[in-house]
């Protein structure tokens, strides 16, 4: 297994949204065009274990700006990680910041980017639910702490509930 692919939970730090905020400021910067510049996954939700790794959604006016979108991006070193949820979403690693970063290009309207702030927003508004998820997290991370597609890919039943119910607006 490549090292890329290990499962590594951390306890929640509360400097995460401080580190995005920093993060957010500097992709301004080199996206001016961006629409929203959102701060999604488990570090965006206060108390929950996660990876160490910022992950962003950076929102565009369209698909005509995600080529020049890639580009800076590309210019700061970011590396490209393809096309991973065939909903029109451009995924870019950055190793080399601390914490490492996670960046998402989207164009507005956006399923995928819909349906992450809904999980987010939903385990932030009901505690039940995100210990459910942290819970979840832990088991999948022991069993499956070299293969990270098969952690990500357990974790997609309790994801969809959620979103489902965030959509629907059930408690």
């Amino acid at each position: 297994m490549t090292p890329h692919n290990l499962v590594e939970l951390v306890p929640y730090d509360p400097q995460w949204p401080t580190q995005f905020r920093r993060i957010r400021n500097r992709l301004l910067t080199w996206l001016p065009q961006a629409l929203f510049i959102d701060h999604i996954g488990s570090t965006s939700i206060p108390g929950m274990i996660a990876k160490p790794l910022i992950d962003i959604d950076i929102v565009l006016p369209s698909l005509e700006h995600i080529a020049d979108a890639t580009a800076a991006l590309l210019a700061e070193a970011y590396e490209p990680r393809g096309n991973r949820y065939d909903d029109e979403v451009w995924a870019f690693l950055s190793r080399g910041s601390v914490p490492a970063e996670r960046v998402y290009l989207c164009p507005a309207g956006n399923g995928t980017h819909r349906n992450r702030l809904a999980f987010r927003d939903y385990l932030i508004a009901h505690p039940e639910s995100a210990s459910k998820y942290a819970t979840l997290k832990r088991r999948l991370a022991a069993e499956f702490r070299t293969d990270g597609d098969r952690y990500t890919a357990q974790k997609r039943e309790f994801v969809d509930t959620i979103v489902a119910r965030a959509l629907k607006g059930n408690a």
